[in-house]
């Protein structure tokens, strides 16, 4: 009997999958826990339909992610600190400020985890920092830290 998975079976199918399985097994388990419905027509239907959704959603979002790649370009984010004389900084510059001053002074929502800082940022000057927007686009912000 054929069935579509709506749930990951392990040894059997993942979300989505359409295989043939045993009719004992597909009645008394499957169907019953509601891990999969039959293959009708209809339901694989359904499914196509599902599928297409999903890959239009992920197209939307990595167009998203493009414009935010390129609004972040064109932006360089203006931070004040305090610094000893040789240009070291009291503290540091973390992810979490960076985000927040973008968010009031650009409008721009990135999240904070986002934002891939190795080490947070303990001197003045251009610092030029990656941000993973989407798996497929990384996008970088320009830090300038100018003394307070």
């Amino acid at each position: 009997m054929k069935v579509i998975f709506l749930e990951d079976v392990k040894g059997k199918g993942k979300k989505g999958e359409v295989k043939d399985v045993p009719v004992g097994y597909a009645n008394n388990y499957l169907f019953k826990n509601k891990l999969a419905e039959e293959a009708t027509p209809g339901n694989l239907r359904k499914l196509n339909a599902q599928k297409q959704k999903e890959t239009e959603r992920a197209q939307e979002e990595k167009a998203a992610a493009e414009e935010l790649k390129n609004k972040l370009a064109d932006t360089t984010v203006q931070m004040k600190a305090k610094s000893g004389e040789d240009g070291r900084l009291f503290g540091s510059i973390t992810s979490k400020q960076i985000t927040d001053t973008l968010k009031k002074e650009y409008k721009l929502d990135v999240d904070r985890r986002k934002v891939e800082l190795k080490d947070p940022i303990r001197s003045l000057g251009h610092h030029s920092v990656p941000v993973k927007l989407h798996h497929e686009v990384t996008g970088t912000i320009k830090v300038h830290v100018i003394e307070e």
